[in-house]
């Protein structure tokens, strides 16, 4: 498989795509404004606990005030290692308003939500994670090869046993690690360790709120986290980021150097391999297949639906071939949508009714199959006998309309408006109203243009019955900043 990274990095923003054999899977946006905050550590203040929801709202410093779980809370013994005892504790007897805590984000904030908090508390570097209060040795699940597990595990407690670091916390093998040598280990456990020792003094120092640990800029964690042995290039148009970019992986990852290439093309680098259209389309409801089928996909509070349509496409066959070439061509594209567009949470997939259920099994099994290689994990249900799919993928930043988009002033969030005819009708019953209360010989109605041609046209014989009918004579104005839903009845 052909994979490349493309960087691009104006001024103001950060923009990484994930190109896989020509085609955009993923997509991620920083702006110098709005940073993500995943990953960071804060020294926090509880502002108020919530019996009813076993939670509590604690400020770190942003705008918003963040959110902790008493299932989020790590028990702490005696010897300053978590403990995991099963039961989950009232969350009054673990905070109280006032008292101050290390925190480190698991969700940005999304919509009205704050971020959402835990004080288990972990630094990653290039091939482990550093799990300071406890001493669990874990590998990624994503390295499959039982070999390569053993002895990555092996290698590990090797290092950690030389380092002298068997009771100072524990590790989690990452994926990117498939493959390190006992040196790479060696050097990651030495970093985390100068690191925490770090952290923990200005865990001392600082007051709350305050930041005590900052992730890595996106360009850098995507160094970090998202290249693998199959990864041909990364390609990044900033000269000054792309010496930046060569240091950082020269002093973290030496096996990358070769990989990072600076693009100095004319054209701009997401226009050469066409990622701006394909953002542009993730932004759109309505998803094309090859075949004549589409997606039409709605993000909502609640959940994301995903309907699937067999739109132009006849097949060639019979109806149940039909449904069942465009649901399986359906459910490629529909992992890719998820990826593209980072939805997550809830989602309900409403696949065509196919009859057979053999037909069915292989749909699935083409959803399962395309989702593995989603670095967000996900959960699914299997296919019910309406053709309703659930799943829930993990959800740890905005979805990508979320941060390009925002709710439309017009409709807000509707995504629909009230006709001109339904407006002149609401125009009339409020006229009949200020009639009522009030004693005038005259009424200017302010409106949109769409709605006043309406007035003066098609619902002119309503207009003169109304007038006759008041005694009040009715004049119309166009206001060309009004929206079509917007009026104003003004007494003269």
């Amino acid at each position: 498989m052909n994979e490349e990274i493309l960087i691009n990095m104006p001024p103001m923003e950060t923009r990484v795509a994930l190109v896989e054999n020509g085609v955009l899977q993923e997509v991620y946006i920083e702006r110098s404004a709005s940073k993500g905050i995943v990953g960071n550590i804060y020294k926090g203040k509880v502002v108020r606990v919530l019996p009813g929801m076993q939670a509590a709202f604690v400020d770190i410093g942003l705008e918003k005030a963040s959110f902790i779980h008493a299932s989020d809370i790590a028990s702490v013994g005696k010897d300053g290692m978590e403990q995991r005892n099963g039961d989950e504790p009232d969350i009054r007897s673990l905070l109280h308003e006032g008292q101050t805590l290390v925190v480190q984000v698991v969700k940005d904030p999304i919509g009205t939500k704050g971020a959402r908090l835990t004080t288990h508390l972990s630094v990653p570097a290039r091939n482990l994670v550093y799990m300071p209060k406890t001493r669990h040795v874990g590998i990624s699940q994503r390295i499959e090869d039982e070999s390569e597990r053993n002895r990555l595990r092996d290698e590990l407690e090797a290092c950690v046993k030389e380092e002298e670091m068997g009771d100072e916390g524990g590790f989690i093998v990452r994926t990117a690690a498939e493959g390190a040598e006992k040196v790479d280990l060696m050097t990651d456990i030495r970093f985390l360790k100068r690191l925490w020792v770090a952290l923990e003094r200005k865990m001392k120092e600082r007051k709350a709120p305050d930041i005590i640990y900052e992730d890595l800029s996106l360009a850098k964690r995507t160094l970090r986290d998202m290249v693998h042995p199959g990864l041909e290039k990364i390609r990044i148009d900033s000269r000054e980021n792309f010496q930046n970019l060569k240091q950082f992986a020269a002093d973290y990852m030496p096996e990358l150097g070769d990989l990072i290439e600076l693009y100095q093309g004319e054209r701009p680098i997401f226009e050469v391999y066409s990622i701006e259209d394909e953002i542009q389309k993730a932004l759109g409801r309505k998803v094309e297949l090859k075949s004549g089928g589409y997606l039409i996909i709605d993000q909502t509070e609640a959940m994301t639906t995903i309907d699937v349509n067999t739109g132009a496409f006849v097949g060639h066959r019979n109806l149940e071939e039909t449904i069942f070439k465009t649901n399986l061509e359906a459910a490629t594209a529909l992992a890719r949508q998820l990826r593209l567009r980072n939805l997550g949470g809830m989602i309900i997939v409403d696949f065509i009714d196919m009859q057979y259920a053999e037909h069915k099994r292989q749909v699935l099994r083409v959803l399962e199959k395309a989702m593995e290689k989603d670095y967000a994990k996900t959960t699914m249900t299997g296919m019910s006998e309406l053709g309703l799919v659930e799943m829930t993928r993990k959800r740890t930043r905005e979805s990508l309309e979320h941060v390009l988009c925002e709710t439309c002033p017009v409709c807000e969030g509707r995504g629909s408006l009230k006709t001109a005819e339904t407006i002149c009708y609401q125009i009339f019953r409020e006229i009949h109203r200020e009639a009522r209360a009030y004693d005038n010989d005259n009424l200017l109605v302010l409106a949109s243009q769409e709605v006043v041609d309406r007035l003066l046209d098609e619902e002119s014989a309503s207009v003169a019955d109304l007038e006759e009918f008041i005694g009040i004579t009715i004049r119309f104005q166009v206001e060309v900043m009004y929206s079509q839903e917007q009026f104003d009845v003004i007494l003269l």
